[in-house]
């Protein structure tokens, strides 16, 4: 699979070139990521690619960019369950594409095309999720209004962040995950308390 300067670019070899990308980022860490390595485990030449991405950044972008982190719970009846089921995936240890999603991020901070792949990856499944429990429940007559909505969505997205910088495997106790959806994220979410007329 060694690449030429001249030869069309290959579906294959971009596959290979991106998975490869992804091994190195989760397993190495941001740091280790550099068109020799790529190369010479993808068994490609650098100008494959360079032909597709002109910095490791902007490869990165294309590896992580890809990955979809979070995923739209399916309907469980209530707010609570919703949020449990999205909030379970929080248990299990990071896997390789969490690994490498989190490798960038301190980079992140500081390179635009690093940001945009994870905002791909990570901020836009957010969204959609938090956005589809939102309707869920308003369709069910529990009006949530959009204020508490994104401030729900930030907490969450604080929360996604701590895990992907947290010594370890990145896991929570399945015990503090309940804790955490009963006492901080369902009240973000429940209607305030009416006064009561004297």
């Amino acid at each position: 699979m060694s690449g030429t300067p001249g030869r069309p670019l290959s579906a294959e070899l971009s596959e290979q070139l991106l998975a490869v990308t992804v091994e190195i980022l989760a397993d190495e860490g941001w740091g280790r990521l550099n068109s020799d390595r790529v190369a010479a485990r993808a068994r490609a030449g650098k100008a494959g690619i360079y032909r597709r991405w002109p910095t490791m950044a902007a490869l990165a972008h294309a590896a992580v960019g890809r990955f979809r982190l979070v995923a739209t719970p399916e309907d469980t009846g209530s707010v609570r369950g919703d949020l449990r089921a999205l909030a379970d995936h929080w248990t299990r240890p990071l896997d390789r594409e969490e690994r490498a999603a989190a490798s960038i991020l301190g980079a992140a901070r500081h390179d635009q095309q690093l940001r945009a792949g994870l905002e791909q990856a990570l901020v836009q499944p957010l969204a959609a999720a938090v956005a589809a429990i939102g309707e869920r429940a308003r369709a069910r007559g529990e009006e949530i209004d959009d204020e508490r909505l994104g401030l729900l969505y930030s907490v969450l997205e604080a929360f996604w962040w701590q895990r992907f910088t947290a010594a370890g495997d990145g896991a929570l106790v399945a015990d503090h995950v309940e804790r955490v959806v009963d006492e901080v994220l369902c009240p973000l979410v429940e209607p305030e308390d009416v006064p009561v007329a004297l």
